[in-house]
């Protein structure tokens, strides 16, 4: 309602002002960029997880297959084995260790991650029966 000398009251206002708009457009763009960073974050932790997931799976089958084989059969690798087209698989088996009639097996996945190697590595001891 208007006033005798034509001006709107303090309480006739209606909406937001432009600065009260710049400020929430502000705040809501933080908090999407926000969201935005922690999503790609959790994606690629997920992504991460999957391949070690797989690596570790690669690692046990290949483990349990030299511990069911006879103590005898049990030999290192000559050349990794490339498994999924990314991951390497390797073993080594070391003798009289860490007792005599005891082999070490060791088995050795690794596979590429953003310009850097991972692996995972799995260890047992098996002995002659």
């Amino acid at each position: 309602m208007k006033s005798r000398l034509g001006r709107c009251r303090e309480s006739d206002r209606r909406g937001f002002t432009m600065i009260e708009i710049i400020i929430a457009v502000l705040l809501l763009t933080v908090g999407l960029i926000g969201i935005v960073s922690v999503s790609v974050m959790v994606i690629d932790g997920n992504q991460f997880s999957k391949t070690m997931t797989t690596a570790t799976s690669l690692a046990k089958d290949k483990l349990e297959e030299l511990q069911n084989a006879s103590y005898e059969n049990i030999t290192s690798s000559t050349v990794p084995e490339t498994k999924e087209n990314i991951y390497q698989r390797s073993w080594t088996v070391t003798a009289d260790s860490p007792a005599v009639n005891m082999k070490t097996i060791v088995v050795t996945v690794t596979w590429p991650w953003k310009g850097q190697t991972k692996d995972v590595t799995l260890r047992t001891i098996i002995a002659k029966k």
